[in-house]
């Protein structure tokens, strides 16, 4: 990915995509997938699960922050961005929402994650400005987009993933990417949040996140029957392949940064390889199974 700081500036939807709600898509989640679906590493496995069981609440709050403004747009394009953006955060709820069945049903308490879930986050709606809570939507739109360039344009991130799964998740990516200014544009645009509300909103959800996704692994691990002795080898293991050199998050940092600059924008970064590869398959074959495919065989 080209550092953000080396892109000469856009103006907001200057640079966007074409964002497309896309339904009836077919990972075929019900078939023969393995328990642990990541090269039968228990922890990478648990590290997806466990965003999974996060989405569809997170989605459901992103909508509810970004229509808190939608009376207030006066920009048509910006006005079709965001019902496009709530469509698309709708599906990719429904998507989640089905594997985690799967989940649940390995014995993962999904239920309580989800109602832990929505009780912050509802809480969060009732104690925070409404601006502030759009701010945390902005930061984890362009925390999700940047994951989607930094693994999917890796091909050897997810090359011993399960490649329905890995389908599943290059998809949610992909249109993570066409909608990744659309939060942000409302947040400058139409609520005006300055600098600080815009940082504070990225350092919460910087710490808060991994918090959450570390403290369901723990419990995911647990009911696997892991020793103590073995979650903590896992642990060490797992973490240096998240945040040691060359790991999962590193090479995604400039981009992270970018966002602390006064001046940012989210299509000033993220270069679009990937993207195109999965858009070229999906629209000749539509199957997002065979796009998946095609951008992990990218070279």
């Amino acid at each position: 990915m080209n550092p953000a700081a080396e892109t000469p500036p856009v103006t907001s939807r200057k640079a966007r995509v074409a964002i497309v709600p896309r339904q009836q898509l077919d990972f075929d989640l019900d078939g023969d997938i393995p328990r642990f679906w990541f090269g039968g590493d228990a922890f990478k496995t648990r590290f997806f699960d466990a965003m999974s069981t996060l989405f569809p609440e997170g989605e459901r709050f992103f909508i509810a922050c970004v229509r808190d403004f939608r009376d207030d747009i006066r920009d048509p394009e910006l006005q079709q961005q965001v019902r496009d953006f709530m469509r698309q955060e709708a599906q990719h709820g429904k998507v989640h929402s089905d594997f985690n069945a799967r989940l649940s049903r390995q014995g993962v308490r999904v239920d309580l994650i989800e109602a832990k879930s929505r009780s912050m986050l509802q809480w969060f709606r009732r104690k925070a400005p409404a601006r502030l809570c759009l701010a945390q939507t902005a930061a984890a739109e362009h925390m999700t987009s940047i994951m989607a360039h930094g693994f999917f344009d890796r091909p050897e991130v997810f090359a011993d993933a399960d490649p329905r799964i890995r389908a599943m998740y290059v998809w949610h990516g992909v249109e993570e990417i066409e909608h990744k200014a659309v939060a942000y544009d409302v947040l400058k645009d139409v609520a005006r949040a300055g600098y600080f509300t815009r940082v504070f909103a990225m350092l919460y959800v910087t710490l808060l996140f991994p918090m959450h996704v570390f403290a369901i692994m723990r419990h995911m691990l647990r009911i696997d029957g892991f020793s103590a002795r073995q979650r903590l080898a896992m642990w060490a293991k797992g973490l240096v392949w998240l945040y040691g050199p060359g790991g999962l998050y590193v090479p995604m940092l400039r981009d992270y940064l970018a966002y602390y600059r006064p001046g940012f924008h989210p299509w000033q970064g993220g270069q679009m390889r990937s993207y195109a590869r999965w858009l070229e398959v999906f629209d000749r074959t539509g199957s997002a199974l065979a796009a998946g495919n095609a951008v992990h065989a990218r070279v």
